[in-house]
């Protein structure tokens, strides 16, 4: 299994045979070169969407008519994609687990909001959302952008997550601190992932808080477009 960061909360996840596209944002993405786009989409079997804000939709209806795959994410916004869109739509909505190929994805809460912008002014398009998404004996919560939830403990006693990509950057979602208090309250993780930080001035640009708050977990900070990659049932390796 291999988890690269695109930059932003941007990712390609390797896992049991099918390869994830988590909210992918190519063009106009600072801290992705568009020499590396072709790369980070190669092989790509699915797009898995946490909401509608244009970092992380812009580049998902290109994408999935390119490429011919299906977009996964929220009732609403599948709904209307795949009634004016013509493409491939796979809805369904929090609590609700679907699943590609040997990976299971359950879609769970956060706290955020979802709009994207028309011609006629921002589009409400649902809710957002996280991910849970289990293989190869792996199972990996992808916050999507949210703030600290008493939801998450109910998620770690169901889910029990062993890999942990949060958004961290602050302004937007939780910051580093917030991030960590989430990750020591809440959560068991062997491997924390931070994202949603570093792409612009706004945002921080260390996850040295977080990394302070849960000494027992491995908190890798990503570069990007390398892979992290992990053993079946076993933590990562360099």
């Amino acid at each position: 299994m291999k988890i690269t960061w695109l930059g932003h909360a941007s990712f390609r996840i390797e896992i049991a045979g099918e390869v994830l596209l988590i909210d992918p944002w190519l063009n106009g993405n600072p801290m992705l070169s568009e020499e590396d786009h072709g790369k980070a989409t190669e092989g790509a079997s699915h797009i898995l969407l946490t909401h509608g804000h244009f970092d992380h939709i812009v580049d998902t209806l290109p994408l999935a008519k390119a490429k011919n795959i299906p977009i996964v994410g929220q009732y609403d916004l599948m709904s209307f994609w795949g009634e004016t869109e013509g493409v491939e739509t796979i809805s369904f909505n929090k609590g609700g687990t679907v699943k590609l190929g040997d990976v299971a994805v359950t879609m769970v809460n956060a706290v955020h909001s979802s709009s994207m912008g028309t011609s006629e002014g921002p589009k409400w398009v649902g809710t957002e959302c996280g991910f849970m998404i289990s293989g190869e004996g792996h199972t990996i919560y992808v916050s999507g952008d949210t703030d600290v939830m008493a939801d998450m403990a109910i998620f770690n006693d169901l889910h029990a997550p062993d890999i942990g990509i949060l958004a961290a950057g602050g302004h937007f979602t939780m910051d580093m601190k917030r991030a960590g208090y989430a990750a020591a309250k809440f959560f068991d993780f062997k491997t924390i992932i931070p994202c949603h930080y570093k792409t612009f001035p706004l945002l921080e640009q260390s996850a040295e808080e977080l990394i302070k708050a849960v000494p027992k977990a491995n908190v890798i900070e990503p570069e990007v477009m390398v892979a992290i990659d992990f053993l079946r049932g076993t933590d990562w390796k360099p």
